[in-house]
């Protein structure tokens, strides 16, 4: 089932100059995200619907791999959209991609969140439930639900920027250079990040 997020509601802005507004629709519809941005930052909310459109989803997923609660998940990527319409006109095209400042948004938000809650050690096991499961036979099923189990437990004893940094190279299928750029690292710190984290993982996951 496809992840949906609602555009935040957002405070009144500024119209659009007419030398800086789009021609209609379908001109946002195929523009770059740097010129949505751009728009966005003048006060064209559809501009910025179309932004939430393309990459809310990966945010909120990016969100609930590192929190594992949905509803929480949910929160921290309305309050990241919200604040990069709030933060749009203070964005650099020349120093970051809009995804990347985006996530970066999110992953600070999740993060905190995880170091505030006392319930921290039970992020993860929700968001790996909610993954979709290849049809199998029961016993195959079995084996299976045993080891998502597993994975969420060992998952969740990981420190919440390990956990970012495997579901954007792993789950979401980030470059190194994307995934550091988003963590705001270099890919050498990033490749450490993820070497601390395959081994914990596999000393929690080996009998």
């Amino acid at each position: 089932m496809p992840i949906l997020l609602a555009l935040p509601r957002l405070p009144l802005a500024a119209a659009v100059p007419a030398t800086d507004r789009p021609a209609g629709l379908m001109a946002r519809e195929t523009a770059s995200d740097a010129d949505l941005m751009r728009w966005s930052a003048a006060g064209d909310r559809a501009a910025f619907a179309v932004l939430v459109e393309r990459h809310g989803e990966r945010a909120l997923r990016i969100a609930l791999r590192v929190l594992g609660d949905p509803a929480e998940a949910e929160e921290v990527a309305q309050e990241a959209l919200l604040r990069a319409w709030q933060a749009a006109g203070r964005f650099d095209p020349s120093r970051a991609q809009v995804t990347t400042w985006l996530h970066r948004i999110v992953l600070n938000l999740a993060i905190d969140r995880t170091r505030r809650r006392a319930s921290a050690p039970q992020a993860g096991e929700a968001a790996l439930a909610a993954l979709p499961d290849p049809a199998s036979g029961p016993e195959a099923a079995a084996v299976e639900a045993e080891e998502r189990a597993a994975l969420a437990a060992a998952l969740a004893q990981l420190p919440a920027r390990q956990r970012a940094a495997i579901a954007l190279a792993y789950e979401e299928g980030l470059s190194g250079a994307e995934a550091a750029a988003v963590l705001d690292v270099s890919e050498r710190a990033l490749e450490g990040l993820l070497r601390r984290a395959r081994l914990m993982l596999r000393r929690l996951l080996t009998p």
